[in-house]
């Protein structure tokens, strides 16, 4: 599909997390963090987001959903299928993410990257979207941008340090 002749260009810092319609591209840099992207094919509508650790250590229920944690953004998500009246099942699913961004440091230190990742494909699987495409891992950055009239996840790798 082509690009429409008006769209909205959201920028999502990390802990953002935004869900819209088929005039919408989405973009993010993501180093540890990882973003995932959701994509109705039929109803062109979807979103992306861009989180930061696992897990909250804090269990107040009170505290609402948070976009920093992988747990919530799942959750962040359904809210939005559930909303829309779609099934998880109807999404192209992606993720893209957790860099190292130390590259050289012992492998033993506590690593948010890999933890990162490990948690966002359990997530998913949970709640049983099925991962078409992953650019995930390995060191440095990307940056990600997301057509939602398309569909298209575009991935920019830098794996290099100055």
């Amino acid at each position: 599909m082509s690009t429409p002749g008006f769209y909205v260009d959201i920028f999502l810092q990390p802990g953002e997390f935004y869900f819209g319609d088929r005039e919408t591209r989405i973009r993010t840099v993501l180093g540890s963090c990882v973003s995932i992207t959701m994509w109705h094919p039929k109803k062109h509508i979807g979103g992306m987001c861009h989180y930061m650790l696992p897990k909250s250590k804090k269990h107040d229920h009170k505290r609402g959903l948070d976009g920093r944690y992988a747990e919530d953004s799942l959750q962040l998500f359904l809210r939005e299928i559930k909303k829309t009246h779609t099934h998880t099942h109807d999404y192209e699913v992606k993720i893209f993410g957790g860099g190292n961004q130390f590259p050289g440091q012992d492998r033993r230190v506590f690593s948010v990257s890999e933890q990162n990742v490990d948690i966002g494909r359990h997530l998913l699987e949970e709640h049983g979207f099925d991962i078409r495409s992953e650019h995930l891992g390995g060191v440095g950055h990307r940056n990600i941008m997301f057509d939602l009239w398309s569909g298209d996840v575009w991935v920019k790798h830098v794996d290099q340090f100055i």
